[in-house]
This record gives structure tokens, sequence and C-alpha cells, in this order.
């Protein structure tokens, strides 16, 4: 390019609470960096940019068509659901994403569900702050059921990166581990590969780790959740619309299952009537599972590396 590229990223708050710096970012360009962006405002911040850095705002091939300078849109996660890939490619830009920064983050937080699950830690440090303890007439206190985990079985669906660590976990825990994936990937010798009846019949907990696509939205249904065991949890650190969100609440409501912990939702945020906000047993994060501030910063790094490579003509992470 013959001038500074104009940079602009425009929903940076989703990355930085300021918390990180756009230095390094702002060192390859002229950059400008909105918090939020609405909709409508999406054009006008976007129209003279070179370059575009996405978290969750969305670049459609309207939106894509009406953007006769851009040459690349970075997005600031593993997911590129946000940009319409094949206009963008129509139209020369280069897309690329950051695979892999939040797997050990991700994993975390999967084990933290399971642990609130079998536990409920923050349920019973409320009754300690309530004065129930205090209350009580014995020297310990407990009003759920306190389950280990050792010899409980791990099911995992789908064999990723993520996957692949939260069973690295789960054995730690003396949990058998069994997994089904699509790909014919190397498995660690304590996984046991299983088919997809049998992990949802076999699972003691029951673990979501595979990507979004049209074979897999809505697999969790009442069909399924009707095959697990009554005293499985479910747990969710992937991508809410795997899970038919009224048939979980039913089977909660049910006693179907015994639990679920979800970091996600079809709708995000959710609307305050939302099936599983309020269903029983059902405990849910705000889709935080990435955004420790160690995973925020590798993704910083490798978004910054990606603009770098583009601009040096040799651009990484291409998912276009």
């Amino acid at each position: 390019m013959d001038k500074p590229p104009q940079i602009v990223v425009i929903d940076g708050y989703t990355l930085s609470h300021g918390d990180l710096t756009w230095n390094a970012l702002e060192s390859l360009g002229q950059c400008t960096v909105f918090d939020r962006s609405t909709e409508a405002e999406v054009l006008s911040r976007s129209a003279d940019a070179d370059i575009i850095l996405t978290n969750k705002v969305k670049f459609s091939g309207d939106t894509i068509n009406k953007l006769p300078q851009l040459k690349y849109i970075g997005v600031t996660a593993t997911g590129t659901n946000v940009v319409d890939l094949s206009a963008a490619r129509e139209h020369d830009i280069i897309v690329t994403n950051v695979p892999s920064y939040g797997t050990d983050s991700v994993a975390q937080l999967t084990i933290a569900h399971l642990l609130n699950l079998v536990q409920r830690v923050g349920h019973h440090a409320d009754a300690v702050r309530a004065g129930r303890w205090s209350k009580a007439p014995d020297w310990c206190f407990w009003d759920t059921p306190l389950i280990e985990l050792k010899g409980l079985t791990m099911g995992i669906l789908g064999f990723g990166e993520i996957g692949r660590a939260v069973a690295k976990l789960a054995d730690a825990f003396g949990m058998p581990v069994i997994a089904t994936t699509r790909s014919s990937c190397k498995h660690p010798d304590y996984v046991q590969m299983v088919d997809v009846d049998e992990l949802f019949r076999t699972a003691d907990v029951l673990s979501l780790h595979c990507p979004l696509t049209p074979e897999t939205k809505g697999l969790v249904n009442a069909e399924r959740l009707a095959e697990m065991k009554r005293s499985a949890f479910l747990i969710n650190t992937s991508r809410g619309q795997l899970i038919d969100e009224q048939a979980l609440a039913e089977a909660l409501a049910n006693g179907e299952i015994a639990g679920a912990g979800l970091d996600v939702l079809s709708t995000e945020p959710p609307p305050v009537d939302h099936p599983l906000v309020a269903a029983p047993n059902c405990f849910i994060t705000p889709h935080l599972a990435w955004a420790t501030l160690s995973a925020r910063k590798r993704l910083m790094q490798v978004l910054v590396e990606n603009v770098a490579a583009f601009l040096a003509g040799k651009p990484q992470n291409v998912v276009n």
C-alpha cells in the first residue's frame, strides 16, 4: 500500500475491557477502535477501511458489496459465521480467524461447570452467607447430592483440540473417557471412541465440543435427551444451537437428566423469558469460557500477527 492502511476495529470491547492495549496493532497503520457498533453504524465506520477487525458484528454480503475499499476482514475469534465468506471471496477480500487461542480456558470452564454440578460450590457458599449453616443442628451441612467424579464416564462429542484438553482433565479425575468425532484422528489410549448413540446412552457427563454445522444444529434434541441416563449431566461450551433448548428445559423439568452447565445459548444475550434461564438444575454462564486474560492476550497477539502477515503479502490463518 502507498499509504498507511486504514484499520478499523468495529467492536473492540469484546476483546479488551481496558486491560489490553491496541499498541501493536496501531503500529501497523492508522487504527480506529470502536468499543461497540450498531448495525446502523457499521457502514459509516467501515467506509474508508482497508482492514476491518470484528468479533460479533456481522459482515453480510450486502454490507461487503458496499465497502469497495475493503481488502481484509480479521475475525477476532475462531468461528467465522459473522462473515459472508463467499461474498468476501468474490470481492477478493481475505478473511482470517484466530484458532486455538482459547483451548485451555474453554476446557477449564468445562470442568468448572462439571464441578459445580456435582458439588454445587456456589450454592453452598450462598447457604453459609444466608446463615443456614449457622442455624444447622450439625457441624456440617449440605442439601444437594455430593458426587465423586472418579469412575463416572465422561462423554465428549467432538474431539478437536478442546475436546482433547477436556479428555485429559477428565482422565486426571479418574473418569473413563469416551468420545465420538467425524474425523479419523488418533486418540490417547485412555479414550475409547464410540458412535453417537452409545455416547448418549453411556455417558454420565456429556460435554459438547463440536462445530455448528447443518448436521449438528439441534443434535441434542428430545429424542437424544431421552436416551441419556436420568443421573447424567450435559455441558455445552461450544455453540448454543447444538441444543434444542425447549427440549432441554422440558427434560430438566421432568427429571430426564440431572442437570446442565451451559456457557452458550442460541440467542445471546438471551431474552428474559428464555426457557433455560429458569430451568431447574440449569447453570448458565454468559459466554465467558474464552475470555480469560491469558486467552485474550494470545488472541491479541495472533490477530496482530495476522494483520502483519497480510500486509507483508503472506496472509496466514485464511479461512476463505
